[in-house]
């Protein structure tokens, strides 16, 4: 059975190798798209990344070449058109889950890198600047940290925070019962957005919740908070948090994704540079940290990946049940 992985990385290659070893991989670098689509000729399956743009013109390519099974190596699935899928007859599966803690724990170390300037510190004293100055933080105990999405990931991630001592507020159309047994309230966004003195995204991206935090609701945030964002890039208007941080009305942006990401992240551009201005923008501010989506790297998070997307793909390309297929 043969298997195109497009938008492929080193770091998951050996991974899906071993977990699909009877299966014949092939690795291409580019991320899969209406034009990239005839890379897929003559295989059985095709497995998706974040960043690919499976529209209805690249699944009738797609079909055309008899592809009928499509595996995404993610948890969200907004970047398929999922009524073409259907259309033309392709199944679609996703990893619904694969490590909640490896994506809830890079939101926490990207707040306690922001907060006690850990990134600035580190380049000092490899000069041998051993001076505090500019690297004072707060404490998180005591905090209000808003978590907006109480999924599996911003579940995590709330326990973390009960734990450094936090107040918690949650905002998610269905109440955790466990966690509100904890201690985390749930409260309209507003409210949240009001309050917070830490604020993480953990919601899924959709058309309801695209630009979730616009220039009308980042104008409601206390001017101190500390905004985290490892959920989906478009839940943040970037051009609205950039005018925010210009006027100093953030404490401190951290992201692990960007809503213009795809063709930037998971490759190399030391050589020629960046050619996004926003992000460039981004990067100048000394309150602002940024992470290339890595938040799900880690070695639990890599193999679960691969060993449901092997999984998906026999159930599939056989024709059986999948549990993780996405229908309309």
């Amino acid at each position: 059975m043969r298997v195109v992985v497009f938008s492929a990385m080193t770091v998951e290659q050996s991974k899906l190798q071993t977990a699909g070893p009877n299966l014949d991989w092939q690795f291409v670098s580019a991320a899969l798209n209406r034009d990239t689509a005839a890379m897929a000729n003559g295989a059985d399956a095709v497995a998706a990344f974040v960043n690919d743009h499976v529209d209805a013109a690249c699944l009738q390519r797609l079909a055309e070449l008899n592809i009928r099974a499509l595996v995404l190596r993610c948890a969200g699935f907004s970047q398929v058109d999922l009524r073409a899928a259907k259309q033309w007859n392709i199944r679609v599966a996703r990893v619904p889950a694969y490590s909640p803690y490896a994506v809830a724990e890079h939101a926490v170390a990207l707040l306690l890198t922001l907060n006690r300037k850990i990134h600035r510190a580190w380049n000092r004293v490899r000069e041998g600047n051993f001076a505090l100055d500019g690297l004072v933080g707060f404490d998180l105990y005591g905090k209000t940290v808003g978590v907006i999405g109480t999924g599996k990931i911003g579940r995590v991630f709330a326990h973390i925070m009960l734990g450094f001592g936090c107040r918690v507020l949650a905002c998610d159309p269905v109440c955790d019962p466990d966690l509100q047994q904890q201690g985390v309230r749930y409260v309209v966004l507003d409210e949240l957005l009001q309050n917070s003195d830490i604020i993480s995204l953990h919601c899924p991206l959709s058309p309801q919740t695209h630009h979730l935090l616009n220039a009308e609701r980042l104008a409601q945030l206390k001017p101190s908070v500390y905004l985290i964002n490892t959920g989906r890039g478009a839940l943040l208007d970037t051009k609205a948090v950039i005018q925010r941080i210009k006027q100093q009305a953030i404490g401190g942006l951290a992201l692990d994704v960007y809503e213009e990401e795809a063709g930037i992240f998971f490759a190399d551009h030391s050589a020629q540079g960046l050619s996004d201005d926003q992000l460039a923008r981004l990067m100048t501010f000394p309150n602002v940290l940024i992470t290339g989506h890595q938040g799900f790297c880690t070695e639990q998070a890599l193999r679960e990946i691969a060993r449901t997307t092997v999984a998906n793909i026999d159930a599939l390309v056989q024709g059986k049940h999948c549990q993780n297929e996405i229908t309309i």
